[in-house]
């Protein structure tokens, strides 16, 4: 299948204000990118991105006083299949895990392990060192938070998450990723695009979404605690040890948001969109 995806975004300030985007498609995904417009700051071209020490492509934008318009829009191809599940899957012990992946096992901003280790364990250490341990976190935390709009707070922990019962889309992946670390499963916090596609519509306005993946019998996976269910079309745009590390804007110095607008849909004319892409 072929997905729209895109954002417009109108930011304000008052003196001149640099900051970081990370708003492009990773790019593992790139060679799936049938068609993509130009990234655009209020008609004009934004300079090319480089890569963040995760791997993400970042670009430096220094915003003019006044509104600043930034939009971005493109086709992906997707195999419209649900994303692979986590099944039986063997728990590697830390001293065989691959050295890239060490730092998503510590403690960062938001994923508080360290503080959350003991109630960890004494939660899931019954389960086998398997998937079916990081299943039982997943449907945990799905349980456990309360999701809602009003209940949006950029500054809540995994840990204060866990005491409150609250969260958004953030809250889920930090409360799922300092559980997992906690029992020694590495696990990354992951911004991108998902659609409503092979699910009901949600009436709320289209938002970009969170989610983790982690890294179980020598791959990662994704699993969604929001949701709790397998999904088609995610599109990621980027990975970090949590929302501290991606933020989609980085603003150095005040800044207003005054306007917001996602798109990710599926394209219903896929081959059509794909005659005319070519």
């Amino acid at each position: 299948m072929l997905i729209n995806y895109g954002f417009s975004i109108t930011l304000s300030v008052t003196q001149p204000t640099p900051i970081l985007t990370r708003l492009d498609v990773v790019p593992d995904r790139r060679a799936d990118i049938a068609e993509e417009g130009r990234f655009m700051m209020s008609g004009a071209d934004v300079a090319a991105p480089n890569l963040d020490v995760f791997g993400n492509h970042c670009r430096r934008i220094v915003l003019a006083p006044g509104d600043t318009k930034l939009e971005l829009t493109g086709i992906i191809r997707d195999s419209g299949q649900h994303e692979r599940q986590l099944r039986d899957e063997p728990l590697q012990p830390v001293q065989a895990l691959p050295d890239e992946v060490l730092p998503f096992l510590v403690a960062s901003r938001y994923c508080e392990s360290d503080i959350l280790s003991a109630e960890a364990w004494q939660l899931f250490g019954k389960y086998p060192e398997t998937a079916a341990r990081v299943r039982a976190i997943v449907d945990f935390a799905h349980a456990w938070l309360t999701f809602g709009y009003p209940y949006a707070r950029d500054t809540r922990t995994a840990a204060e998450a866990m005491r409150e019962r609250v969260g958004v889309c953030r809250d889920f992946a930090h409360l799922t990723i300092a559980l997992c670390r906690a029992m020694n499963i590495p696990a990354r916090y992951v911004n991108g695009y998902l659609g409503d596609i092979g699910v009901p519509v949600d009436p709320a306005p289209m938002d970009f979404s969170a989610w983790v993946e982690v890294f179980v019998g020598g791959r990662w996976y994704t699993v969604d605690a929001r949701h709790n269910e397998p999904r088609i079309g995610r599109i990621v745009i980027a990975r970090g040890r949590d929302a501290a590390d991606v933020p989609m804007v980085h603003s150095f110095g005040a800044h207003v948001l005054k306007q917001f607008m996602v798109v990710t849909d599926e394209i219903a004319d896929s081959a059509g969109a794909l005659r005319r892409a070519a």
